[in-house]
């Protein structure tokens, strides 16, 4: 059986942007009314906010800093005061270069603010807005390296790799009002610092970058679909993670 987004509201950290932006679109075009978190991105917010609701359905823009625990933590309480959140999906996140011999702690402590701590904190203060008689979603957006750690991007990988960890354990605490489950992406766009993507492509079993509707696919069954999956991370990278 899969669920109806019409009259449920989904919220998505970052999703002025990119993947956000995507995830966004999606519901929208599902018919789900939503809640549009920016951490710095004003403008795009209200331009996504703009487009979405022209598909007929409600939106709101709320601006916090993830990397601030407080501000993280009443993100959630804030959108309840629009409609009560049937879904959190928790998109934003900091990617930087970062190997270990050029890892400060502030850079570690950044990373794991915004990629880690806060989606527990949001994943907290949704399940306790959950009603007893209540459902829910919740989707972390993570990456190939998640289960494949590497020596590059050190911070972000050790992050989302504990974001999986985090995925499987709240599955189990949150059960069975509440289904948590993750998208692991690989080459779903292009870097947005236009260097080249030859040799990522190179390392991709499929030879190509994903198709945009090939993300929003695998997200709207994780957001819609049965409520027997739970705890699951499904890959959507090509293979990338097989090599």
């Amino acid at each position: 059986m899969t669920i109806d987004l019409k009259g449920r509201t989904v919220l998505i950290t970052g999703a002025a942007r990119r993947i956000g932006r995507l995830l966004a679109l999606s519901v929208a075009e599902a018919g789900g009314n939503l809640i549009l978190h920016h951490g710095h991105s004003p403008q795009e917010a209200q331009i996504l906010m703009d487009d979405v609701t022209r598909l007929g359905v409600e939106a709101h823009i709320l601006q916090a800093d993830l990397e601030d625990g407080h501000q993280a933590a009443e993100l959630l309480p804030r959108a309840g005061e629009f409609a009560p959140v049937f879904g959190l999906v928790n998109s934003a996140a900091i990617f930087e270069p970062r190997t270990l011999a050029n890892t400060d702690l502030a850079t570690w402590d950044r990373h794991l603010a915004i990629n880690l701590t806060a989606p527990f904190l949001l994943s907290q203060a949704f399940a306790r807005q959950v009603t007893p008689e209540g459902e829910g979603r919740i989707i972390n957006i993570l990456d190939w390296r998640a289960l494949r750690p590497t020596a590059d991007h050190l911070p972000y990988t050790i992050s989302k790799a504990a974001l999986a960890a985090l995925t499987q354990s709240l599955a189990t605490a949150l059960a069975p009002r509440i289904t948590v489950n993750g998208l692991a992406l690989g080459a779903i766009l292009p870097p947005s610092d236009k260097k080249s993507t030859d040799d990522i492509l190179s390392q991709v079993p499929a030879g190509r970058w994903a198709r945009a509707d090939e993300l929003t696919q695998a997200f709207l069954f994780l957001l819609t679909g049965p409520a027997y999956i739970t705890g699951e991370i499904i890959h959507v990278d090509g293979g990338r993670h097989l090599i």
